[in-house]
């Protein structure tokens, strides 16, 4: 039978692309390029609303807006060959991160969240990276931007998360 549209699915949809959106322009406005990794690798903030939207609206909305913004920025900015990775990537850390805070918030869900996040990005550009250049070893000097940018976009998401949350779910 065949699920028939309501006013749910087309909020659902509306946030979807409001965070496509605003994931896409924080990752294309506020970029950095690293001058230390092998393919120079990337600091940027398309991560904060990744962790506001999967935080807020759940796995859903995280893993669909992470996955097309960050893809998109890739295939858009001249980083094509990583957009497969970032897309596979960047949907886990968003259904992941949603997952997490799907239940009651707390500071130490959202702690473990960021922590998964670091473990994700980590593992996954880290796997990216190898294959594409066909090294283990210069991938590792990656690492740490990677660390680095999901920490940062967690202290900036916090804040912004837990009013939002109360106001949205009335918790």
């Amino acid at each position: 039978m065949k699920k028939k549209f309501s006013f749910e699915s087309a909020i659902e949809l509306t946030m979807t692309a409001l965070f496509v959106s605003v994931i896409f322009l924080c990752t294309m406005a506020v970029n950095i390029k690293l001058p230390v990794a092998s393919n120079g690798g990337l600091m940027h903030l398309g991560n904060v609303p990744l962790f506001i939207g999967a935080g807020i609206f759940g796995k859903k909305l995280g893993a669909y807006s992470g996955a097309i913004g960050m893809g998109l920025f890739d295939l858009v900015s001249g980083w094509a060959i990583w957009s497969p990775f970032t897309i596979v990537i960047s949907a886990l850390i968003g259904y992941t991160f949603g997952s997490i805070l799907s239940k009651k918030f707390s500071v130490k869900r959202y702690l473990f969240a960021v922590a998964v996040a670091i473990v994700i990005k980590s593992a996954g550009y880290y796997i990216a990276e190898a294959i594409i250049i066909r090294n283990l070893i210069i991938p590792l000097g990656s690492i740490y931007g990677n660390v680095i940018q999901i920490i940062v976009a967690g202290i900036m998401a916090f804040p912004v998360i837990l009013p939002l949350r109360k106001y949205f779910l009335e918790e």
